[in-house]
């Protein structure tokens, strides 16, 4: 298994105008990573408005730097909704994805990851994820579709609140029923949805065609958590959470790779810190995650 980063990792010096995503790939080089994947292309920097023509120039560039650098860029990662609970809105934001697609196309990502929905608070109703799922699987197997026939695979990721725990990523997977279309598995996020990371690991790990590694410390509720800590995040039970680097933190990190391996996935792992001190932390990752790979069993 090789290591990528994400330039997700580098968040807090994109908010400070101090890097660009173009410039985290000499970076990711430098630092000694094998590749490098991508969160939703800003040729304009943070919060700037910009075109799908601008983003298809920029991953172009990006793509020849990290030719350039010698890195790989090993995929793609969006923010999305696809239930909307209307079915213009639906098919509008089908259509903005599958620009996307092209977009991961000029970077030369062989892999998109995209969300599907954020809330059961849709129009002003709430909305179960079990009616939602025949909406959403129709609405991701047109993406796939399409993606498909530029050469890249779709994922999806335990992220993004209504899709965390295991058995709704499953659920969605099989609903999908598309041979395009696989699961991200991301053993940090299990948390967010206050399951436990090896269990829902050794579930989807037969479907993993991409993996991302991050690390967090558990504060269950009423715990304090200590001063200075940033950002803190909040589960779905009101459990707080706290970035830290690769194996340093409460996930069984080790386990759940060996999970992986076990299942017989020999892809790309790539490192997700959302911590503050981006250099410092991201560098740590890489690390302690190159010898945990050297002792898996």
């Amino acid at each position: 298994m090789k290591i990528a980063v994400s330039s997700y990792s580098f968040q807090p010096l994109f908010r400070e105008g101090k890097i660009t995503q173009l410039d985290t790939v000499a970076r990711a080089a430098e630092m000694g990573f094998d590749g490098i994947e991508f969160t939703d292309l800003r040729p304009n920097g943070e919060g700037a408005p910009f075109t799908l023509d601008e983003q298809l120039a920029y991953a172009t560039a990006i793509r020849a730097e990290a030719e350039r650098c010698g890195i790989a860029i090993v995929g793609y990662m969006l923010v999305s909704c696809l239930y909307n609970g209307d079915a213009e809105k639906d098919a509008a934001e089908i259509e903005r994805l599958c620009g996307q697609i092209r977009v991961a196309a000029a970077l030369g990502a062989p892999l998109v990851r995209h969300d599907v929905c954020y809330s059961e608070k849709i129009g002003g109703r709430t909305v179960s994820f079990e009616r939602m799922l025949p909406t959403i699987a129709a609405n991701v197997r047109a993406v796939t579709a399409y993606a498909e026939t530029l050469g890249i695979r779709t994922c999806i990721e335990n992220h993004g609140v209504i899709v965390q725990e295991s058995d709704r990523v499953e659920k969605l997977y099989n609903a999908v029923a598309h041979d395009n279309y696989g699961i991200l598995i991301d053993i940090g996020n299990f948390l967010d949805a206050d399951a436990d990371p090896v269990s829902s690991t050794a579930r989807l790990a037969p479907y993993a065609i991409h993996a991302h590694v991050k690390d967090l410390y558990i504060y269950p509720y009423g715990t304090p958590v200590p001063a200075g800590s940033a950002p803190v995040f909040t589960s779905r039970a009101c459990n707080r959470l706290v970035p830290c680097p690769v194996g340093e933190g409460d996930v069984a990190v080790k386990q759940c790779l060996t999970i992986l391996k076990a299942a017989g996935y020999d892809g790309w792992l790539t490192v997700e810190y959302e911590g503050e001190d981006s250099a410092e932390g991201t560098a740590r990752c890489l690390e302690n995650l190159r010898k945990i790979l050297g002792e898996l069993i």
